[in-house]
């Protein structure tokens, strides 16, 4: 691993991709905000606590994709919740722009292992912790190797795959493969499920 990029060079790298990327795509986020509150209400934005480099909680922020939970209507479930209009937002990834402040403020990368839920950490072995020794990525090897389709054995692989193998060519390679993926909308979620299935070790 090129240890002066894992540190310095991927920071530097982060900040100034994030900032300009944060201006450009300024109109679209205001755009999309406000579709968010018309067809789904408000907050905009959605807000959950996700673990960072070393376990660190942070808070992340992306756009909100579903419809607030409301039992009398029939909206418990994330299937219920999910309307057609979120699901266009995560395919198309529009969802995730708020995340770049999370880059900006440090809290996460622009290629990484995707941040998951805070309960998950409690149920990785040894190895699986590994994946918190860099900074959660906006896109990551796992995301362009399947996105949500492949298994949670198969995410973890390519987490620790892209831990060990670290670089600025890996890192550029996989933001190169994001966009084409985004743009063919696949992966998005494993069958039968709104996303993925709730990671539960064996």
């Amino acid at each position: 691993m090129n240890l002066s990029y894992r540190g310095a060079g991927k920071r530097a790298m982060d900040v100034s991709v994030s900032a300009v990327a944060l201006v450009v795509t300024l109109p679209v986020q205001a755009a999309v905000a406000a579709l968010v509150a018309t067809r789904l209400g408000r907050p905009v934005l959605f807000r959950q606590p996700r673990p960072g480099l070393n376990g660190k909680v942070f808070t992340l922020v992306k756009f909100r994709t579903m419809l607030s939970e409301d039992a009398s209507r029939g909206l418990v479930t994330d299937e219920q919740r999910l309307t057609r209009f979120g699901r266009a937002l995560r395919a198309t990834s529009l969802d995730e722009l708020p995340t770049l402040w999370n880059v900006l403020r440090g809290d996460m990368s622009l290629v990484g292992p995707r941040p998951l839920r805070v309960e998950y950490l409690s149920r990785y072995d040894a190895e699986q912790m590994h994946r918190h020794d860099v900074r959660p990525g906006v896109t990551g090897l796992a995301q362009v190797s399947g996105r949500n389709s492949i298994s949670w054995d198969e995410k973890f692989t390519y987490d620790l795959r892209y831990v060990r193998d670290l670089s600025l060519r890996l890192d550029l390679r996989i933001l190169r493969q994001t966009f084409a993926q985004v743009f063919s909308g696949k992966g998005v979620s494993q069958a039968g499920h709104v996303t993925m299935p709730e990671f539960m070790p064996e």
